[in-house]
């Protein structure tokens, strides 16, 4: 057994840090016994800064931070941020994790990046990480098939834990069940967002949605947009765009909100006030969104495309022709959803004792390695 596996602090270098999956991942109760300890995310010295993610470009993923720093920690968990490093250098910074005997794990989150409409960069960089990596992780079955048929490797699959804190998860899904068991008559509120029209983000849903929804007496389409889009003095402003969102509102054919970046509060709010949330996605492998969605007890229409339908079996899929939604299995989802007698997704106790299985999931892993 090494010196790293007999203590009582396994350290581990995280990319990112500061996200809310990753925070996620640790006991809700307190630490664990070896306690992991998750470095701070160093701040970027190079590159543009995002406004959105304080620890883009992430600093360890350079060789030079690797060999800087190999005393800080025992290993080393890839999640997100390697996008921003060419293939040559990602190279040279997991040869410098093996020179230096520090094991890595990569959670394989992404088979499809969703910013990204040519996948081709991204297969680059997967072709560096899950040869590699000393363990993968997914979060599907399916996922873990995909990379078991194109690489030969296995992969833990541990699910995504929660999103929503379980003080809101519980405030937010007790209302749904209250509203459903004495408002059976409510208006149903279906929601789509468009968020700032990353690259799998089509808003070709929104007509073929809209025809739907119409032929629910008592039912009401949302669209949310971010501001910028819908701004003729901002630099991604989509002018024929925001004329045909606008016009459709003016019409009745669905309620256009528009809105800078939602704080995390706002989100659950929003999520909560859905009675359905359709995904607008071309292309991806797996969402946050769709899990922050569930925790509010908000029922999930998702492409079937990538592994959405199978992070929960509540999930309902729908499916893109090209560049054109098929009406028929989008139809059939939202109907389904719009029946459902229960409300989706898992409670804040089933969440709190799933997120305490993946605290101990990473433990095992990360102690296994520590003890090879």
């Amino acid at each position: 057994m090494t010196s790293q596996a007999t203590s009582k602090i396994i350290r581990v270098a995280s990319v990112p840090s500061d996200q809310i999956y990753i925070r996620h991942l640790d006991s809700w109760q307190g630490q664990q016994d070896p306690q992991i300890r998750r470095l701070a995310d160093p701040i970027p010295s190079v590159g543009v800064r995002s406004t959105q993610s304080a620890w883009w470009p992430p600093l360890m993923l350079t060789p030079g931070w690797v060999r800087e720093n190999h005393h800080e920690f025992d290993l080393m968990h890839i999640h997100f941020g390697f996008d921003s490093q060419d293939p040559a250098t990602l190279r040279e910074t997991v040869a410098e994790l093996r020179r230096l005997g520090k094991p890595l794990v990569y959670t394989v989150h992404d088979l499809t990046n969703p910013h990204q409409a040519n996948r081709g960069p991204h297969l680059d960089l997967l072709d560096v990480l899950i040869p590699f990596a000393n363990e993968l992780i997914t979060l599907t079955d399916g996922a873990a098939a995909e990379i078991a048929a194109q690489w030969g490797r296995a992969a833990h699959v541990l699910p995504h834990p929660h999103v929503l804190d379980f003080e809101s998860m519980e405030r937010i899904r007790r209302s749904k069940e209250t509203r459903s068991r004495q408002e059976p008559d409510r208006i149903r509120r279906i929601g789509v967002h468009l968020k700032g029209l990353r690259a799998n983000i089509s808003p070709a849903i929104i007509e073929p949605l809209s025809r739907i929804v119409q032929e629910y007496e008592g039912a009401v389409l949302q669209v949310n947009i971010h501001q910028q889009v819908m701004d003729p003095a901002n630099s991604e402003y989509q002018e024929e765009l925001a004329r045909t969102l606008a016009e459709g509102d003016a019409q009745g054919k669905w309620e256009l909100v528009c809105h800078e970046y939602f704080t995390e509060a706002e989100l659950f709010e929003y999520l909560g006030s859905l009675d359905v949330n359709v995904l607008p996605y071309k292309f991806g492998t797996h969402s946050g969104w769709l899990e922050a969605a569930l925790d509010a007890g908000t029922a999930v229409v998702a492409p079937m495309c990538g592994q959405y339908v199978g992070q929960h079996p509540s999930v309902a899929g729908y499916r893109w022709n090209g560049e054109q939604v098929d009406e028929d299995s989008l139809q059939q989802a939202v109907r389904k959803q719009l029946a459902l007698s229960y409300v989706p997704g898992m409670n804040a106790n089933e969440r709190k004792e799933q997120r305490e299985a993946l605290a101990e999931a990473h433990q095992r892993i990360y102690s296994s390695l520590l003890g090879r």
